[in-house]
């Protein structure tokens, strides 16, 4: 048998490759100059501003004061502390309460999924600054929930406004929509026959959930917890007006920083290091996505 000889493309095949080709490019160009010109230019100015400050009558000169002064002083180093403990303690209870509402509503049907479902969504509707007031009248004191407490004759029971608690039920509840949505999402990828074979040979829900579902779904949980983690690390709202005014989350340490006490150094300072948490989280949640295709091929 002879080799079949493919005819070579024409000029105008190129012509039209290349155009359609550059039209892809113009159509990228928009989104990465933005991306270049909000994000990437003041990471990179940021981290510049910090690392080399003007010292008069030296001119400019490479020091790493402000870092030194983070790493060392007792407050920013509890700020730091309590943001990683609300962002551990956010994750973990996101994925306790929004794993089995995915599971419930990927293998129920019915109207009463769909009214789980329309709750589950209806904190991503709701501004963070109206929510932080509504916990404030709810779970604030005097609020509705010791009201009702009083009117049956029970004590108060300790409001977890203005403690490290606040800030976890507000970013909880401002991150359960998001989160539901990704694990029903990846839970979508699992066929209902493959439950349904495993069900036939006598596995319980538990198994089921533990050799079937959950195997299949991690790439679904790493990048909820991702963006949860990216989310709740950075916030601002719900832990300036939910959380105590010492420790502080680095949002609010930022703000305070830079606008009450005016000192733009150490609150860049922060941002930087803040970022380069965030970074962290990042880059793994990339290796992580990387490593698992690469099983896959």
């Amino acid at each position: 048998m002879t080799d079949a000889i493919l005819p070579l493309p024409s000029r105008s095949d190129r012509s039209r490759a290349s155009r359609r080709g550059l039209s892809g490019l113009l159509l990228v160009a928009v989104p990465v100059l933005l991306l270049g010109w909000l994000i990437i230019y003041p990471i990179f100015s940021a981290v510049f501003s910090t690392l080399f400050t003007t010292v008069p009558g030296q001119g400019v000169q490479f020091s790493t004061a402000s870092y030194r002064f983070f790493f060392s002083d007792g407050y920013s180093l509890r700020n730091l502390g309590i943001t990683l403990w609300t962002t551990v303690v956010c994750g973990v209870l996101l994925l306790l309460v929004g794993l089995p509402i995915a599971l419930y509503l990927r293998f129920s049907a019915g109207r009463l999924a769909g009214y789980v479902q329309a709750l589950a969504i209806f904190p991503m509707f709701v501004p963070s600054i109206i929510l932080s007031y509504a916990l404030i009248r709810t779970i604030g004191p005097n609020g509705t929930v010791d009201i009702l407490l009083n009117a049956i004759g029970l004590p108060k029971l300790p409001t977890p406004y203005l403690t490290p608690w606040g800030p976890v039920i507000g970013l909880v509840w401002d991150n359960l929509p998001l989160t539901v949505l990704m694990l029903t999402a990846g839970l979508g990828a699992i066929s209902n026959s493959s439950v349904e074979a495993a069900r036939d040979v006598g596995a319980g829900p538990l198994r089921v959930f533990w050799h079937i579902i959950l195997p299949r779904m991690g790439n679904s949980l790493l990048v909820a917890t991702s963006f949860a983690i990216l989310g709740i690390f950075s916030a601002f709202t719900l832990p300036y007006l939910l959380g105590p005014a010492s420790p502080e989350m680095m949002g609010p340490f930022m703000q305070r920083t830079f606008s009450d006490m005016n000192d733009p150094l150490n609150a860049t300072t922060q941002a930087v290091i803040t970022f380069g948490f965030c970074l962290f989280f990042g880059a793994f949640y990339v290796y992580s996505i990387a490593r698992n295709q690469e099983r896959l091929q």
